[in-house]
């Protein structure tokens, strides 16, 4: 990745710790990892919600641990990556998935909702990263993969602040890919673009203000969703997709630093790189703008989900 020598890649039998597990895109990676022979650590915040991911491993007919982490708790981070290291003597991987979203404009997203997207979003992953990279170092092989989003690299209207930790998420995987080079290990970023998961259902995240026929930004907010929504419907890439990006991240001799997921993911990375400035931001978010004012003028879209609670 970055021209130092050292580590190795991963292989079956080691261990992964995979955060979020319990839906979604940590879901689906616990189990690729499982099929591959890794010995994975499916965490959850809370193990009542265990039996679906029990249910979906026998299903694929693989074996992998659930364990209780709320990323947000510093003792129970403790306490799960110390069971991990104890149960498997030693980590080789950690999968950085667990999240949450907040959708809305910035001036709609409410002190409370900014803070619990902080502490779970960039503290949390730090926290978890923190107490898993000791272990890696000392034996001198392992790697950190931190799963962003195509919003990492390119915003999209009305999730700014959601975005911004993932450019934090970004900024932090990057330079511990510097810091761990010396010592064998390796920190991989995976950029997914939109997939269609739970996401979009029940943890969309959205501000309870967004919801709310006052804000000003109401009638934009509403015609950007209604797009993402098309979007989401016809996009192709999956979580099996990512999943795939993950195991091949861990297992490759020498792992590039970032890896995009989706055609339409690469698109806007690749326009950001290659345009100036100037001409991407008119031709990207100008457009955007434009057609969210044209949509919202001819017909005004009404929440098509419950802001969250």
């Amino acid at each position: 990745m970055l021209g130092v020598a050292g580590g190795r890649p991963g292989r079956p039998g080691d261990a992964v710790l995979v955060t979020g597990s319990s839906t979604g895109l940590g879901l689906e990676t616990a189990l690729r990892l499982a099929q591959a022979g890794f010995a994975v650590f499916a965490t959850v915040r809370d193990l009542a919600t265990q039996e679906p991911i029990l249910r979906a491993a026998a299903d694929r007919g693989v074996t992998l641990t659930v364990l209780a982490l709320d990323i947000t708790d510093p003792a129970s981070v403790e306490e799960a990556v110390a069971t991990v290291a104890d149960r498997a003597e030693g980590i080789y991987g950690l999968v950085n998935n667990a999240g949450i979203g907040l959708r809305g404009a910035v001036e709609d997203c409410a002190p409370d909702e900014i803070q619990a997207l902080i502490e779970t979003n960039i503290l949390g992953t730090v926290a978890v990263t923190r107490a898993v990279v000791p272990h890696l170092r000392a034996a001198g092989r392992g790697r950190v993969v931190t799963i962003t989003s195509v919003g990492g690299r390119v915003l999209g209207y009305g999730v700014t602040l959601y975005c911004a930790t993932k450019f934090a998420q970004e900024g932090i995987a990057e330079g511990l890919a510097v810091e761990l080079a010396p010592f064998g290990v390796q920190s991989v970023i995976v950029e997914p673009g939109i997939i269609k998961t739970e996401r979009w259902d029940a943890h969309r995240g959205t501000a309870r203000a967004a919801a709310e026929p006052s804000s000003p930004y109401h009638a934009l907010f509403w015609a950007s969703e209604a797009e993402a929504d098309k979007i989401v419907e016809r996009v192709k890439t999956r979580p099996a997709d990512v999943a795939q990006t993950i195991h091949e991240a861990l297992t490759t001799d020498d792992p590039r630093l970032r890896y995009v997921v989706g055609r339409g993911a690469k698109a806007a990375i690749t326009a950001r790189r290659v345009l100036p400035d100037r001409t991407f931001e008119r031709l990207y978010y100008g457009k955007q703008v434009q057609r969210l004012q044209q949509r919202a003028a001819q017909a005004p879209a009404t929440p098509p989900v419950e802001a969250a609670p």
